[in-house]
């Protein structure tokens, strides 16, 4: 017999659908999942046996126990959803396999899972509870090196460095007590891992003279090619970051010498112009400037982004400092580098601006005029609120270029004609008592 519902709650059903929520979903999508699983591996029916006797009513059932098949699809259900940021659902794939009697080996796989999910999730508190958990349960699993090594990064993101650094020393020392025949070539990395690790984080800690020393003794590990050029590229910036310009100079040429197509020479071509600008080695920054603006296109084509960020960072800081300094002449080089870089009008035109600005203070109106008339005109149809406004101050510079000019030809003019006024009257009416003297003419009036 099909049980009748209360009006209110049929009139309810009929009213509206029940939406499911974003979780049950997921766990809706995890149970099917777990369910094919165990379809795919369920063996061949049998014949009908006996009904088996009914339970008694105070037994209590047992939670269901997973295979290794099962527990294994779900872990690997688990790091993809993780992958992909559905870290709910992923959390409840990963409680599927915890909480379901799986294999230990599936098991520990899970925890670590669960943990790596959080971390990525930004949920760092429980990351690091589930990775202590995991070292205090299985301290003689294989795995323990990763886990530190995962446990000192997140106690590093969580603002801990000195944990953080402590867990890293413990990585490089779990590794030494391994087998020599045990996984070498992985325990060896993360051995080194764990050193890169402990510099890195003196390095975000701000303690950079520190992160220097462990920089450099990395370069004289056998470390891979891109590694090694990372540490070099570190260590010198340490010593920029530590005051160290002289010696951050030398580390960064030597980088860039020896690594011309690592992903860090853009940055190092900028640490080293900023460094020889503090130097107050002018013409030594300018010409690392343009050596970034003229890159070669096959190196900078390997990551324009990159590339396009440092070049137009470099040459606006140091372009602008020339400027403000009253170097012009080199300011105005490196404006001419910096429009070299896009065709973009949203990029050029403010350029062009600076060029004309230069052309003004060096005097030469001449070429201010013209400069600031194609700013006027390229800028005709542009929509960008950066190019009008930069149009709408070429156009009031120009009208105060044009005044100006106006102003010293007319000035020059009076000049000339009161030159000549006054050797007339220095020939017609000399001083006879101060034959070297000649009257002061009056000022014209402006």
């Amino acid at each position: 017999m099909i049980p009748v519902l209360p009006p209110p709650f049929h009139a309810t059903l009929r009213g509206r659908s029940v939406a499911l929520s974003r979780v049950a979903l997921a766990a809706l999508a995890t149970q099917l999942t777990l369910l094919t699983l165990r379809a795919e591996t369920a063996p061949a029916p049998k014949p009908p046996a006996a009904a088996p006797a009914p339970l008694p009513a105070n037994r209590r059932v047992a939670a269901p126990t997973l295979t290794a098949r099962e527990s294994q699809g779900l872990v690997k259900l688990g790091g993809n959803l993780t992958e992909r940021g559905d870290f709910d659902a992923a959390e409840i794939a990963y409680r599927q396999v915890l909480d379901g009697k799986a294999p230990l080996e599936t098991t520990q796989a899970a925890l670590l899972g669960l943990a790596h999910m959080h971390r990525k999730q930004g949920a760092l508190t429980k990351a690091a509870a589930i990775y202590e958990r995991f070292l205090k349960d299985f301290p003689s699993d294989d795995r323990v090196p990763d886990a530190l090594l995962e446990l000192g990064r997140t106690l590093r993101d969580m603002g801990a460095p000195r944990l953080a650094i402590s867990r890293f020393y413990n990585v490089i020392n779990s590794t030494l007590k391994l087998p020599a025949n045990h996984g070498f070539e992985h325990y060896q990395l993360l051995a080194k891992t764990a050193q890169f690790e402990v510099a890195e984080t003196h390095f975000q800690n701000g303690d950079y003279a520190e992160a220097n020393k462990f920089y450099s003794r990395l370069r004289m590990l056998d470390l891979a090619p891109e590694d090694r050029a990372r540490a070099q590229f570190k260590s010198a910036y340490s010593l920029q970051l530590a005051g160290d310009n002289e010696g951050a100079a030398n580390g960064l040429r030597s980088f860039i010498e020896q690594w011309p197509d690592d992903e860090n020479v853009p940055q190092a071509r900028y640490l080293l112009a900023s460094s020889l600008r503090t130097l107050n080695r002018p013409q030594e920054a300018l010409t690392a400037t343009l050596d970034l603006l003229r890159a070669e296109r096959s190196r900078s084509s390997a990551d324009s982004k990159r590339w396009a960020y440092w070049q137009r960072r470099t040459g606006n800081q140091l372009a602008n400092g020339f400027f403000q300094n009253g170097d012009i002449l080199n300011a105005l080089a490196i404006y001419h580098g910096l429009a070299a870089l896009s065709d973009d009008p949203v990029w050029r035109i403010p350029v062009t601006y600076q060029i004309a600005q230069c052309y003004e203070r060096l005097g030469d109106l001449d070429r201010a005029t013209k400069t600031y008339r194609v700013i006027v005109d390229t800028s005709v149809g542009q929509t960008s609120p950066e190019v009008t406004e930069t149009a709408r101050l070429a156009g009031a510079r120009l009208t105060h270029v044009d005044w100006r000019s106006d102003t010293d030809r007319q000035v020059a003019a009076l000049f000339d004609s009161t030159t000549g006024q006054a050797r007339d009257a220095d020939v017609k009416a000399p001083f006879p008592h101060d034959p070297d003297r000649s009257p002061s003419p009056t000022p014209p009036a402006l």
